[in-house]
């Protein structure tokens, strides 16, 4: 949703994401859009779930957590990450790839960054995945979960990938996620 003068709304949601890229990430947004085929959402693994900004007065307050997540990751370097298997949360019925390797860089990643301005309380332990469908009706959940296993597995691709590249992100009041910065974690240049 856009103002008046051209500017979109946002809302006090923030997150941290790695974008899967290539012939994977091809692959897992047409999975994905086999359930919401409107989705504009990229195949991604979450660093930092959604959470608020604090305080929240504006740009300013957005760029001083983004200055903070940075210095944070400055010395970080890329990892590998391979998925697993097609699984289902029991608590949001939500259908994800899990991670086979990489899990444990993910959690330490997630870790050092869930502090300052976007430190949060998460509603549920961190769980690095990649989401396939959610918000499904309870009762379409297990045949389309059997049907993202089938999905993937015909995934002709490498399962795995370098995790180089941490995007920040904000959500909008039509859930739509805006990018706002992005750092490599090979030469944390800003992008």
């Amino acid at each position: 949703m856009a103002t008046g003068d051209g500017q979109v709304l946002t809302v006090n949601s923030f997150a941290l994401v790695s974008y899967l890229s290539g012939p994977l990430a091809v692959f897992l947004d047409e999975v994905r859009h086999d359930f919401a085929p409107a989705s504009r959402a990229k195949a991604h693994i979450t660093i930092l779930p959604p959470r608020p900004l604090r305080p929240s007065h504006g740009p300013a307050d957005q760029q001083a957590a983004w200055c903070e997540l940075q210095n944070h990751m400055r010395d970080i370097a890329p990892f590998y990450v391979e998925l697993g298997e097609v699984e289902v949360f029991p608590e949001t019925q939500a259908i994800y790839i899990s991670i086979r390797s990489g899990l444990q860089e993910l959690e330490r990643l997630h870790d050092r960054l869930n502090v300052g301005r976007l430190a949060f309380e998460e509603p549920y332990p961190y769980h690095p995945h990649v989401t396939v469908a959610q918000e499904l009706p309870p009762e379409d959940v297990t045949a389309a979960a059997q049907f993202a296993r089938w999905r993937w597995s015909e995934c002709q691709h490498p399962r795995g990938f370098l995790l180089e590249r941490l995007t920040f992100v904000q959500n909008t009041p039509e859930n739509c996620w805006t990018d706002l910065d992005a750092m490599d974690l090979t030469s944390q240049a800003l992008r």
